[in-house]
């Protein structure tokens, strides 16, 4: 009825420029500001407002800064995580993918392998960047990810183009002769021996690149797909982790011990392990880096979970 009434009286639906609550920051202490929130891209607008106070003097609500920033096109947002490469990862990433590129029907004879660890409490890991859109790939906007010992569970799996392995706990540290006694004795060569044409593949662990299990390898004549160096995103399996994962945070009963954690990993509903076709192709080729498009799928009846 407002809009309707200031139209026929004054012709217009907008509201008059100049009208509502003034800003309590200036267009310079909005540029300021913004200089602020891209020196440090992970501060929280709390932080940034105790910058400001000690910087200008003046007070300002962590709200008021979040704001501004917002108008600015500075929006607070989950970074990036990757793993630390060096420019002998990338080149030897980029060399995998070529000559990969076109190998495409094999890949339903790949058999992925990994461990994977499960910790007995779960954190999201909440820290935000201030970044425009567009900004996701800036190294600012990247926290590198390292790994740390925490109580859990560590498990091994291996998932091929439409089976799965058993899931395999792992007490303590896995050397080389512990992986062929307890994985690949077990569990890894009679799947590997159920698939004709199987090709195993496995990242370049100390336990799985040892010289005894390079002997074990040729005695069962089992063939390995090459893997390049820090190269998880690679792998499907990934996924299969990644779901878990989410599955085992949304339990609202906390997990007291590694036993009882083991035990919701036995009894989790049989998933259905599907992995399709994946392409690997080069995206971007440039000096010093390399994009991978890697087209997987992998359908998991953990998503059906209750």
């Amino acid at each position: 009825m407002r809009v309707w009434k200031q139209w026929t009286d004054e012709c217009r639906t907008t509201r008059k420029s100049g009208s509502g609550p003034r800003n309590v920051t200036s267009a310079r202490d909005d540029r300021h500001l913004v200089r602020m929130a891209r020196t440090d891209r992970t501060a929280s607008s709390r932080q940034l407002a105790a910058l400001w106070s000690i910087a200008t003097g003046v007070s300002l609500c962590a709200s008021s800064i979040r704001r501004r920033l917002l108008q600015c096109g500075l929006r607070a947002r989950t970074p990036l995580y990757r793993i630390p490469l060096t420019h002998d990862h990338r080149r030897l990433r980029l060399q995998w993918a070529n000559q990969h590129r076109d190998w495409r029907a094999d890949w339903q004879h790949v058999v992925f392998s990994d461990e994977s660890r499960f910790n007995l409490w779960y954190h999201d890991g909440r820290i935000r960047v201030r970044r425009y859109a567009g900004e996701r790939h800036l190294p600012e906007c990247i926290i590198e990810r390292h790994s740390g010992r925490t109580p859990g569970v560590m498990v091994w799996g291996a998932i091929a183009y439409h089976r799965r392995s058993q899931l395999l706990r792992i007490v303590g540290n896995l050397n080389s002769n512990r992986y062929i006694r307890e994985v690949l004795q077990p569990e890894a060569v009679p799947f590997l021996q159920s698939l004709p044409g199987a090709v195993f593949q496995q990242d370049n662990a100390r336990p799985h690149t040892a010289r005894i299990v390079k002997s074990f390898f040729a005695a069962q004549q089992v063939q390995l797909l090459p893997w390049p160096a820090c190269s998880p995103d690679m792998s499907p399996i990934e996924h299969v982790w990644d779901v878990i994962g989410r599955r085992l945070a949304r339990d609202p009963r906390p997990v007291a011990s590694a036993d009882e954690l083991w035990n919701k990993l036995e009894h989790l509903p049989e998933p259905l392990l599907m992995c399709s076709e994946p392409v690997i192709s080069p995206a971007h080729q440039r000096p010093g880096g390399a994009k991978f498009a890697f087209l997987s799928k992998v359908t998991l009846g953990l998503s059906l979970l209750p």
